[in-house]
């Protein structure tokens, strides 16, 4: 399904009126949107994160964050649009048009996993937890990682001796230090719902029948915005997200489409972060719109 570029255009042309200006220390990763609430009537409900329309809000905030990333010098990353040789990562990016406590709207921006190698960039949300952090407990876990491996693999190409017992026990001390490390990283996420009520990863995907979470969850784009606007005391209004980038493992992955949130590494956390919270229905009695080209 394409597109409506008449309507799309008319936000475009709005966008255009609207200034989006970084406001006080305490909300600097908020950007305002000047002009919304006499121009644009507010969202209902939130947006169903699974299957979606983008709502004009959600289409003025994107616009702005793709302007940025289209013109921005603070930060290097390989999105293949360019010149597409070397490591060509795509990315996920979402935005979540929020209201604040002084009723102004506007929106934050993440992206999904690490950009440019890194968590922390001008204009995005942290993340929930930063496993880069220099001297924390991941960077030792890794490097013991390393270190196991590194001894396997010498005493796999040395000749004579018989070392398969050695390799055999370094290599379950690999795995129960890997689980042991995972486990870990896992207890370092807690997320909040609206109501400030903090649940951990475990014990959220514990209550989803799951054994244990996915690697990765937690990484993903709407988690980060949704913590961000809890902890600053802003109310989520609409989100959206899109794919920025060439992909170099799939065409499923298109730049400038739109997607729901993946259900695999989110569905039980958002189930939690949205409680109490009124949001839309399924639009699964339409064509998939997920997929939709914004236009440029």
């Amino acid at each position: 399904m394409q597109w409506n570029n008449n309507v799309y255009s008319r936000h475009h042309q709005a966008l255009n009126l609207l200034s989006a200006l970084p406001i006080s220390a305490s909300k600097a990763l908020f950007t305002l949107l000047e002009g919304v609430n006499s121009d644009y009537s507010l969202p209902k409900k939130f947006t169903f994160p699974f299957d979606y329309i983008p709502h004009p809000l959600s289409l003025l905030a994107v616009e702005k964050l793709q302007q940025h990333l289209a013109n921005q010098d603070e930060w290097l990353h390989n999105f293949g649009l360019s010149v597409a040789t070397g490591s060509v990562i795509g990315k996920m990016f979402g935005v979540l048009v929020v209201q604040t406590e002084e009723n102004e709207i506007g929106y934050l921006s993440a992206f999904s996993g690490k950009l440019a190698g890194g968590n922390h960039h001008s204009l995005f949300v942290p993340p929930v937890f930063d496993g880069l952090t220099e001297g924390g407990f991941l960077n030792a876990g890794m490097t013991e990682l390393s270190k196991l491996s590194e001894e396997i693999r010498m005493l796999g190409e040395k000749e004579g001796k018989d070392h398969g017992p050695r390799i055999r026990e370094l290599k379950a001390q690999r795995k129960n230090h890997s689980a042991s490390l995972q486990n870990e990283i896992f207890d370092q996420y807690h997320f909040l719902n609206q109501a400030g009520e903090s649940k951990s990863l475990r014990t959220i995907f514990a209550d989803a029948s799951y054994k244990n979470p996915p690697a990765g969850a937690g990484e993903c784009a709407a988690p980060k915005l949704l913590q961000y606007a809890f902890k600053n005391n802003m109310k989520p209004l609409a989100m959206a997200e899109f794919w920025w980038g060439l992909s170099p493992k799939s065409d499923f992955w298109k730049h400038g489409h739109f997607y729901p949130a993946c259900r695999e590494k989110c569905a039980p956390i958002l189930a939690h972060m949205l409680d109490g919270i009124d949001v839309e229905e399924s639009q699964a009695d339409r064509p998939p719109a997920m997929t939709q080209r914004q236009p440029a």
